[in-house]
């Protein structure tokens, strides 16, 4: 049976599924359990499935194409659906479920076993001669934790070994901006280098507000036995703990024990980040990068389901960047595994807001990675898809803008932005040839048909003209998306289509689809983006513009003349710089202008002044 004859059978099958709470059991062709999901009501969840596979991610495409058959149990309540789902998928590990592994292992602070000791962290605790402190279930929390103890108390980190390497070439940048004491030089004592490495360690293992009151204890002593250098030294390092702090805080939360969880996804790939907070302090962050599922409430609540399989790391608290699915059964559920009071929230503004923001632009950033291009630039893209209500984001865009000056020269400029970028060797130009005069309307109609046209007879190619966008915007208003808007239909191409308005200063106001506005200029990201493309586009078009109607004025005024061609009348231009001096320039001065000769010199003498007579002014 074919692939379409098998889900045909199966949304069949599905339509007679009760309206009742359960679970049910997805199987291939050989009765493995492929995915478990639960439903509030069977029927309308599992029939979706089965419908039309447009609306579905990628992923859950290849799921359901590789359906066979399916089963389902009916449960008493939505929560007893939940608890039945988590239980069979932990038995089971079905393929197309959100599986998580965390294969980090547990991380180390090493301290090396030489005189001179080096601070670092490692993944592995192996048996040698090194002093090891931990272990720490968060890797992350260890690099940081030993980045700042080496920054804050200015101990190398380079591979250089001591004193075998004192001398041996200049010292690195980390000394040149105060993040090293650099003992290579060979002029560190090793006293003072012993103590440094022994308040870092005091700060690694009693954190920044201990050794601050040990070392200011320690600073007064030196002060008052006049050992000012020792006390300037510990000045420093207090001070740069005090700084570090500081930068902190962007990264802390009044709310002392959280985890933050963003999801984002651009169709291809997709990464759930979480963010650990203890304390108030971001101690811990994971990311989860995997293939695209669909960014719904669902996607999250599966998510959140896999993540706290583990009972042991649930926090009280659970922030979230977007709604969640059935977030009052997820909060019994993971209070009742935790064995106290869960709370699940989506916060709308402040702090709160903030930090899922953050997460969510990391999640974006790994994205991005994938890409070779930046969280930043995703992220924007990702809202402008969720302004204009398209399906995916628009990674590759292209934008028109027709320019002429009274119907004269009229052209048109095509400029293509690439996953937030400009793609200038995708950017285009093209000289109206349809009509004579001015009609923004119909050049823009005219550009768009030769461009789908072509489209058409390189799609084969899969670049260039043989790629079409995932989004067109014109520089005008309704009119301009009117004039194409028919030509989508006539070529049978679904690309969304919109018009970038300006105001009566010539700037960006808001975006329009063939009936309504709609507002960007309160989405400071999206406005900013937008306003970069259509200004890029208005310069390309007007370039191009510019540069045909220099042509034909340098056509009309000089080459017209005998003897003047392209060449010659760009060297005249160059020489006397404006028509106008050409004019009024005496023949001596033409006729020692360069790439001129005597007979062209005449004529071009005679072309500005016809009651000159040659015979008293010059002979051929």
């Amino acid at each position: 049976m074919s692939v379409n004859g098998k889900i045909s059978e199966l949304r069949k099958k599905s339509m007679a599924l009760p309206l009742e709470p359960g679970v049910y059991i997805m199987k291939n062709g050989k009765g493995e359990i492929i995915y478990i999901g639960k439903a509030k009501k069977l029927k309308n969840r599992v029939s979706q499935y089965f419908g039309s596979q447009n609306n579905h991610a990628q992923k859950v495409r290849r799921m359901v194409a590789n359906v066979d058959d399916f089963e389902y149990i009916i449960t008493g309540s939505e929560f007893e659906a939940l608890i039945l789902e988590c239980s069979l998928i932990k038995l089971h590990s079905p393929k197309y479920n959100i599986l998580l592994k965390d294969d980090k292992g547990y991380s180390y602070i090493r301290i090396s076993p030489d005189k001179w000791r080096k601070i670092t962290c490692v993944l592995q605790k192996p048996d040698d001669d090194a002093t090891y402190i931990g272990p720490y279930n968060s890797s992350y929390f260890v690099k940081q934790a030993v980045k700042e103890a080496n920054s804050v108390f200015m101990l190398p980190t380079c591979k250089r070994k001591f004193p075998e390497d004192f001398g041996k070439g200049r010292p690195c940048l980390n000394f040149h901006i105060k993040q090293c004491c650099a003992p290579c030089r060979g002029r560190v004592k090793f006293s003072d280098y012993n103590e440094r490495v022994e308040n870092a360690l005091e700060f690694l293992k009693g954190g920044s507000s201990q050794s601050l009151r040990k070392l200011t204890e320690e600073m007064n002593e030196a002060a008052e036995n006049l050992d000012f250098e020792r006390a300037a030294s510990l000045r420093d390092s207090i001070n740069a703990i005090k700084k570090l702090s500081d930068k902190q805080k962007v990264i802390n939360s009044k709310v002392q024990n959280q985890d933050v969880i963003a999801y984002f996804t651009d169709n291809t790939k997709g990464c759930f980040e979480v963010f650990h907070f203890e304390g108030g302090r971001l101690c811990d962050r994971q990311e989860f990068l995997m293939d695209a599922l669909s960014d719904t409430p669902d996607t999250r609540a599966e998510f959140i389901l896999s993540y706290y399989s583990d009972s042991a790391k649930i926090p009280k608290n659970i922030t979230l960047d977007s709604e969640v699915e059935d977030a009052l059964l997820l909060e019994e559920y993971l209070s009742g595994q935790k064995g106290s009071r869960v709370y699940i929230t989506v916060p709308q503004r402040g702090e709160q807001r903030q930090l899922a923001d953050m997460c969510r632009q990391n999640a974006a950033e790994r994205v991005a990675q994938q890409k070779g291009t930046t969280g930043k630039e995703l992220s924007v893209l990702e809202e402008l898809r969720e302004i204009l209500s398209l399906e995916k984001i628009p990674e590759y865009i292209e934008s028109y803008d027709i320019s002429n000056t009274g119907g004269c020269e009229n052209v048109a400029g095509m400029v293509v932005f690439e996953n937030g970028k400009p793609l200038k060797s995708a950017y285009r130009k093209f000289k109206i040839k349809g009509f004579e005069g001015q009609d923004d309307y119909a050049s823009m109609n005219e550009v768009l048909r030769r461009r789908f046209e072509e489209y058409f007879a390189h799609r084969d190619e899969g670049k260039g003209f043989g790629r079409l966008p995932d989004l067109i915007l014109l520089d005008g208003g309704v009119g301009q998306v009117n004039a194409v808007k028919p030509l989508l239909e006539e070529f049978g191409l679904e690309i969304p289509l919109f018009g970038m308005v300006k105001d009566n200063r010539h700037r960006t106001r808001a975006i329009t689809g063939d009936k309504e506005e709609i507002a960007i200029n309160s989405r400071q990201r999206v406005f900013n983006f937008v306003t970069s493309l259509q200004d890029e586009v208005h310069r390309f078009a007007i370039g191009y513009h510019r540069a045909r109607r220099g042509k034909a004025t340098l056509k009309s005024s000089l080459t017209d003349i005998e003897g003047v061609g392209v060449e010659r009348a760009k060297a005249l231009l160059r020489y006397f710089k404006t028509v106008k001096n050409i004019a009024n320039a005496e023949f001596e001065e033409l006729l020692s202008a360069p790439k001129m000769n005597r007979p062209t010199a005449i004529r071009v003498y005679k072309h500005f002044h016809p009651e000159w007579n040659e015979d008293k002014g010059a002979k051929e």
